[in-house]
């Protein structure tokens, strides 16, 4: 399937179109249509690669990131605009929270999973049609609860970024069908929650030629978000999703924390035994594929022949060293040196730790009288390449992990806590502290010492995964995180999900501004 992933998608791409136009619109006898493209297993696996596609959002090198993180990131208390960010208007405004409908990101991102989604639906339905003696039945049946599982993460990100949305269920044929109104978010939970129960039935794992492809503990994972989620959202049956999010994490099985907590996001460890669910990434171009990309400019700061565009800000370095220089090491928290550079006496101890020089020989500028002085300005680290050669090329293959191991454990320990099994969820917080951060067992036993701590723990797992804004707004704590950042444009009745884009709008009778 790998090569599918990578090749077929250019092959099978004129297929399927993009947006709200989700029907065929070309008929003619020497070109395949949707009717006559899906012949065999072939045909059913270049589809699936379509859908999967769209996790990296089917579209150039540079503008990779520029619709995830800007529309994911840029609202998170831990993060920082760069310099050269400030130059696009609507990035500013997602910061800001000045966005109006229109934001052009925010419209990209909306109309990009829409597209994995009718790739999706494509895939559930056509590959069921395809004739026995083309395909077998396990085959078939595991792309089409592949196309579930991708149908449920892509409604999963709209759901977690807009209140209501539209819920696509089937491939679309007739132009009739494309206004359709918004759904409430229970409809919407329970579709999300539906497809991905049918995903629970793939493999539990694929080999070497198939990395990268949903498996049974995705499937579970995101399963458990998606009632950890609910939980909260739903007061009256909170015990009954909290226990069904623990049964979800619970299935997730076969997976253990990575050591080398910098390798899962440098490129030297993909698919490692901690990756549940990660982006894919190849520097192959051969016969026209695309699937490298300018990811570490952008992540990168000028400083390091970045672009800057993101920049960790003071409270995710002060929550790094909140509890202060105690890990095994001597030092702060291990992943505080995996995830960020600073001026500090590790990264200037004449070890080359900052691509080969110390940090105060990147981050300096010449006086007036021509010597070189030195100045701190923090920069992330996760995210760009290992080596010095790697930093210098123009494009990388940094694979993204879309949902680690890390995560699920601390997802359980939430739902422990919650539930009052308070000591089986500082087992888990601890196991992460000392495998990813050299740091000893947390100190505290009561439920709020361990929200607190889970809170503390995710800031600092997570940078630049994404997973702060829909923690806080989980835990009621977007208000104060945003008061305590100075966002003063953030207003809790019209930021915590974004608008539906005017371009929906305009297209869709169905829906109103």
């Amino acid at each position: 399937m790998k090569k599918y992933i990578y090749l077929s998608v250019i092959c099978c791409g004129a297929l399927f179109t993009t947006g709200c136009e989700d029907f065929l619109t070309v008929t003619s006898s020497d070109q395949l249509t949707s009717d006559s493209f899906w012949r065999d297993q072939a045909d059913a696996e270049a589809g699936l690669a379509a859908a999967y596609s769209q996790l990296e959002y089917y579209i150039d090198t540079w503008e990779f990131a520029e619709v995830k993180w800007p529309v994911e990131a840029y609202r998170e208390d831990i993060i920082n605009m760069g310099s050269d960010a400030m130059n696009y208007p609507n990035w500013v405004e997602l910061y800001n929270f000045s966005y109006t409908n229109g934001n052009s990101q925010f419209s990209n991102y909306w109309a990009n999973n829409y597209k994995g989604i009718s790739f999706s639906n494509q895939v559930i339905q056509k590959v069921a049609g395809i004739p026995e003696n083309a395909i077998t039945t396990d085959i078939r049946e595991q792309i089409v609860n592949e196309g579930h599982f991708l149908r449920g993460y892509y409604h999963l990100k709209l759901i977690l970024n807009w209140e209501k949305i539209i819920l696509r269920d089937k491939y679309i044929t007739d132009p009739a069908d494309l206004s359709k109104g918004l759904s409430s978010r229970e409809e919407g939970w329970d579709f999300i929650i539906s497809d991905f129960q049918k995903a629970t039935q793939l493999p539990a794992s694929h080999d070497a030629d198939n990395v990268g492809r949903a498996t049974r503990g995705a499937a579970y994972a995101y399963l458990g978000f998606a009632y950890l989620t609910r939980a909260y959202e739903e007061t009256a049956e909170r015990t009954q999703y909290l226990q069904k999010a623990l049964e979800a994490f619970n299935e997730v099985k076969g997976y253990s924390l990575e050591r080398n907590f910098a390798s899962m996001f440098d490129a030297t460890n993909k698919n490692c035994p901690e990756s549940v669910f990660e982006l894919q990434t190849s520097m192959n171009s051969a016969n026209g594929a695309n699937y490298r990309t300018q990811f570490h400019r952008w992540i990168g700061c000028a400083e390091l022949w970045g672009w800057d565009e993101i920049m960790p800000s003071e409270i995710l370095l002060d929550e790094f060293m909140k509890e202060g220089e105690i890990a095994s090491t001597g030092l702060y928290d291990s992943r505080l040196y995996h995830t960020i550079f600073y001026q500090c006496d590790h990264f200037n101890d004449g070890n080359g730790r900052v691509f080969g020089y110390d940090y105060d020989e990147w981050f300096n500028y010449e006086d007036e009288n021509g010597d070189y002085v030195a100045y701190n300005r923090p920069a992330f680290k996760k995210f760009l390449p290992a080596t010095f050669e790697a930093l210098g090329q123009n494009y990388c293959a940094i694979n993204i992990p879309l949902m680690r191991y890390a995560n699920v454990l601390l997802m359980k320990a939430e739902v422990l806590n919650e539930q009052g099994q308070t000591s089986a969820a500082i087992e888990l917080i601890n196991e992460i502290r000392d495998i990813h951060g050299d740091m000893p067992a947390m100190t505290g036993t009561s439920q709020e010492d361990v929200r607190a701590q889970i809170e503390h723990e995710r800031m600092i797992e997570f940078p630049l995964e994404n997973w702060r804004w829909y923690d806080l707004r989980r835990w009621g704590k977007l208000k104060p995180a945003m008061q305590n950042a100075n966002r003063n444009g953030f207003d809790t009745n019209k930021h915590q999900f974004y608008p539906v884009p005017l371009t929906e709008i305009n297209s869709n009778s169905q829906i109103k501004e």
